[in-house]
């Protein structure tokens, strides 16, 4: 099947959507299961953000492979390796009996992710049009949050079902979706260029983008601890707690289009802004560890406004690397890495300082990482120039 039309690129951005969508669904299928694993291994918060950073320490290690894979042989061979990498690690984690065998089997799914999300990324970037490009790393952001936060629906029904029928059944979702993606043209795969690579990051669009997407990755990393942690303190079972996190994933799907059109139409820059001015109150509000009717508000506006990072750096991340010639896969790759290097972070971080004083101290320093960071994009980063779209 050839990509000549816009039907194509539609069908494609469906696929890429898929991808993402399973991806980030299994990432956060932890999220009810933390509690749970918690108590049955005996887990500090401390333990369980190690559990939860082995997966980003994974899409770390394997991000920057995923890229030149992404480039070199082309993006569908990339995300046929994370496919098989996906279907292994739910397999795995099916019938992990020990805390270990669990955080291994999530080491592999971030393998898996690194290749997975530079191969989804760097094909579709391949052949969208520039003028939409917002709008369809937008519609597959919002798929990718949707996927992220309708996990927890499905860590839940493993905790009610069984943890080796619902990741052997994810384990064959993946078989299904390299089979669409063996029926759509890949890419063209090109050389990788070192020297593009250092051009990307001295770039301060590139480089603006990455910042981004790490801080976005650290503050949900820091949410998908604690969050789940302080609710199921308060008596909530794993079904409820999934519930909490399929309701913001509404919101998000909604949210991350938008995000998308306003990226193209008034740069990135300004979207990023308000959702960093915003999430500085929210922030400090969960600090205080308030009782579950204002907490669970609380959590879904955080996961809302946090999403738009993870949107925007996509913008920015791709004009960067357009600037200075910079293959896409490349580009992905690297957005791997700064994904990861926040996502390790986060629930590392976050889980470590509760541990020794409290929840009240990571939400404080995600606040302030947040006005850190609207300090520096007011002040310091030049405006990403506006992108008009054709419609």
């Amino acid at each position: 099947m050839s990509l000549d039309s816009l039907g194509d690129v539609r069908r494609l951005a469906l696929l890429c959507a898929a991808l993402v969508f399973v991806d980030t669904m299994l990432y956060a299928a932890l999220t009810p299961l933390l509690p749970h694993f918690a108590h049955e291994f005996g887990l500090s918060k401390a333990q369980a953000g190690l559990l939860v950073a082995s997966y980003a320490t994974g899409a770390l290690l394997a991000g920057l492979v995923g890229g030149v894979t992404a480039t070199r042989l082309g993006p569908r061979r990339a995300v046929l390796v994370g496919l098989t990498l996906m279907a292994v690690a739910s397999i795995g984690f099916a019938f992990a009996g020990a805390f270990w065998s669990l955080v291994s089997a999530r080491f592999v799914q971030g393998l898996a992710s690194g290749f997975t999300w530079a191969g989804a990324f760097a094909w579709l970037l391949a052949v969208a049009p520039r003028e939409r490009r917002g709008q369809l790393m937008g519609t597959a952001m919002g798929s990718a949050t949707f996927g992220a936060m309708f996990g927890p629906v499905v860590g839940a029904a493993a905790a009610l079902a069984g943890r080796d029928v619902v990741f052997t059944a994810l384990a064959a979702s993946s078989v299904a979706l390299g089979a669409w993606a063996l029926r759509i043209e890949s890419a063209a795969g090109e050389l990788p260029s070192v020297a593009a690579v250092g051009r990307a990051l001295r770039n301060r669009t590139f480089l603006t983008g990455m910042l981004v997407m790490s801080l976005g990755s650290l503050l949900f990393g820091v949410l998908g601890v604690l969050g789940p942690l302080h609710l199921a303190a308060a008596g909530w079972s794993a079904a409820g707690i999934g519930a909490v996190w399929l309701c913001a994933a509404g919101f998000e799907s909604i949210q991350a289009p938008i995000s998308g059109r306003l990226s193209d139409r008034h740069g990135a820059l300004r979207p990023t802004r308000v959702a960093l001015l915003v999430a500085i109150p929210i922030s400090l509000a969960l600090s205080a560890g308030s009782r579950p009717l204002f907490y669970v508000p609380l959590i879904v506006l955080a996961a809302v406004f946090y999403a738009v990072f993870l949107t925007t750096s996509f913008a920015l991340l791709a004009d960067g690397a357009e600037e200075v010639g910079l293959a896409q896969g490349m580009s992905f790759g690297l957005m791997n890495v700064a994904w990861a290097a926040g996502a390790v972070t986060g629930p590392a971080a976050g889980g470590a300082i509760a541990s020794a004083t409290g929840d009240w101290i990571p939400f404080v320093l995600a606040a302030g990482a947040c006005a850190v960071a609207f300090a520096g994009l007011a002040q310091r980063w030049p405006r990403v120039a506006r992108r008009r779209t054709a419609w």
